[in-house]
């Protein structure tokens, strides 16, 4: 018999943790499904086996923060299950997911989506080379095996994130070549109109500078104003070559190479629901419209966390707080003044906490090399096609991404899209000479993840129907 309960919460990261936590406090019957073993999302990944451990010590204190609120998750009576990928989600709503090859359909009330963020995706010649990984992927075997690369590691890109990893590796006994800051100049005048904000958030900024502190005693080398970088090898990554601000190219030897180019909402799910969805200028990417209490423009649909706009672990814990109020007022669980009472401390909480995020936007906006990259650069890894191939198809007619899709296949790999489709609308744009947001996006289409043909015949059909 198919199970139901009165909400499916889709991710176990800090808003997921905290949504169940919520709902569970109003009475509510809660399954939470996530991907990974453990629940902690991918800020906190591994918290439960890695906090009381020298490498949770070494990882700081926002990591090890994590385990705290993992226990409540533990405790709130929210039934858990881990290491499932949803596949499909059909009003109603239904919930199609995977589990050790087995399929099965639940129904719930309301669905919460707490799917976080993904690196932006940042494509440069040679990025396919085994040796080229992000950091957050790096960072990821540093959390899970406290994996440390043998050789010195070049680190490329912007923003607070390889500040934090290439402090972490260094505590952990990691070696770093160089960091290649392709931050774009003039990031303190730029966030001059917030200073406010950050006299406010000075305990933050003082995390960061700490970071700067740390990478820069152990006298690792920072060139700044790097424009443009290229991986080199035959069948491996063995050399890494930079432009600099004045145009200058240099070439070094070169055996792990980390890339990050900031972070963005994970929109894939909102998308195939066919959610109403905003451009962010300022981060050149999309974001699902949400009132007051994250629900988006499909009722019963909630987005918590990242997912809704980037703000870091603790802003995701208190909007899955938030959407925890809003989805029991829904629920007729409280009352319209009893849920306005409640949110009111969460929302100046908020704020506080999202106080800084026009600041770093401002500081660290994508460069523009990351969305016009060289005709011989791989843009869809998954079909191996280039932004030469691309650009060739953007010359039939005035396509849009789901006509790239039809001629040339970009996206339709195991990703679907999440690897491309921002580079592939930042190209047409470019070549259509019209602005991105008018190109819009891919159409997200089921099923979500890979599924075989053995799980999709486990699925018991009948009690599947809505």
């Amino acid at each position: 018999m198919k199970r139901e309960f009165d909400v499916v919460v889709i991710g176990a990261g800090p808003a997921g943790m905290s949504a169940a936590i919520g709902l569970r406090g109003q009475g509510l019957s809660v399954l939470v499904v996530d991907e990974q073993p453990a629940p902690g999302g991918q800020i906190w990944r591994a918290v439960e086996a890695v906090a009381d451990t020298p490498a949770g010590k070494l990882l700081g204190s926002e990591y090890r923060a994590g385990a705290a609120l993992a226990r409540a998750f533990r405790d709130s009576g929210a039934i858990y299950q881990p290491q499932t990928q949803v596949w499909q989600v059909e009003p109603g709503w239904h919930v199609y997911m995977t589990q050790a090859g087995q399929a099965e359909a639940v129904r719930a009330d309301r669905i919460v989506l707490a799917m976080g963020a993904q690196e932006r995706p940042a494509p440069f010649p040679g990025w396919t080379l085994p040796g080229v990984l992000t950091v957050g992927a790096a960072q990821i075997l540093l959390k899970t095996s406290r994996q440390v690369p043998a050789e010195p590691v070049w680190v490329v890109g912007s923003g607070p994130l390889p500040l934090l990893y290439m402090a972490q590796l260094l505590r952990a006994g990691g070696k770093i070549a160089g960091w290649l800051d392709t931050s774009p100049p003039g990031g303190w005048r730029r966030a001059v109109p917030w200073a406010g904000a950050a006299l406010a958030g000075r305990a933050d900024i003082a995390k960061g500078l700490a970071w700067l502190h740390e990478i820069k005693s152990a006298g690792v080398k920072r060139v700044r104003g790097v424009t443009a970088v290229r991986a080199l090898g035959d069948g491996r990554l063995q050399e890494v070559q930079y432009t600099d601000a004045d145009g200058n190219t240099a070439r070094a030897p070169a055996s792990v190479l980390l890339s990050h180019e900031g972070v963005v909402p994970s929109i894939h799910m909102t998308r195939a629901l066919e959610c109403d969805h905003s451009w962010n200028v300022q981060q050149s990417c999309l974001a699902p419209d949400l009132d007051e209490w994250g629900q988006t423009s499909r009722q019963g649909v909630y987005v918590a966390g990242d997912g809704a706009g980037i703000g870091g672990a603790q802003a995701a814990c208190v909007r899955g707080e938030l959407v925890a109020v809003g989805v029991a007022a829904a629920a007729g669980r409280l009352t319209p003044q009893a849920a306005a009472a409640t949110a009111a401390p969460l929302r100046g909480k908020l704020a506080s906490l999202l106080r800084l995020r026009p600041m770093l936007d401002a500081m660290y906006p994508p460069r523009p090399g990351i969305f016009s990259p060289p005709d011989d650069t791989i843009v869809c890894r998954c079909e191996e096609l280039t932004a030469g191939d691309i650009r060739k198809a953007a010359a039939i007619g005035q396509p849009g991404p789901n006509q790239i899709k039809s001629y040339t296949r970009a996206g339709m790999g195991p990703c679907q899209g999440r690897q491309c489709g921002y580079t592939i609308a930042h190209i047409l744009a470019a070549e259509q000479k019209r602005p991105v947001a008018e190109v819009g996006f891919y159409r997200i289409r089921p099923p979500l993840k890979p599924l075989t043909l053995g799980e999709l015949a486990s699925l018991d059909i009948e009690e599947a129907q809505p």
